[in-house]
């Protein structure tokens, strides 16, 4: 389902990735909060397109302002336990890792997703892209579901 939002002109380029990160103080005041703020916030998009003939809009937090386009939610890869690694079954990232020089961290810790909060795994991708498992966890690199909407 996609969602019309306005997001910075840097941004705005179909198939781009990003994580909502919610409101800024600077969003304060501005006339475009309703069409800014229209995302779930810690959540992943993916640009799906530009909107033909929209205006670029000053915007307070983007330096080269702001423009409409469509979003979608996008799947996560994540690393979880092995022993819960099936598709369709709900999963949970394991925690954070103080080991961000390791191939898997942005798997273990990835972008658009929580620790506190259980996904459903659409695709069994395979092994972590590491050897070893400094904390000697057992893992495996899965797809979480995009959710379904965009709120």
């Amino acid at each position: 389902m996609t969602t019309v939002t306005l997001i910075g002109t840097r941004l705005a380029e179909e198939g781009v990735e990003f994580v909502y990160n919610g409101e800024s103080t600077a969003c304060e005041g501005c006339p475009y909060r309703s069409q800014c703020l229209n995302l779930t916030e810690g959540r992943k998009y993916r640009v799906t397109s530009i909107r033909e003939d929209a205006s670029t809009l000053d915007c307070a937090v983007h330096d080269t302002g702001v423009t409409a386009v469509e979003v979608e939610p996008t799947p996560v890869r994540a690393n979880v336990a092995s022993s819960s690694a099936y598709s369709g079954s709900k999963a949970s990232l394991e925690g954070p890792c103080p080991h961000t020089s390791c191939p898997s961290h942005e798997y273990c810790e990835p972008a658009g997703a929580a620790f506190d909060e259980e996904y459903r795994i659409d695709e069994v991708v395979g092994d972590p892209p590491h050897d070893y498992c400094v904390l000697d966890r057992e893992l495996t690199l899965v797809e979480f579901e995009a959710p379904d909407g965009s709120r």
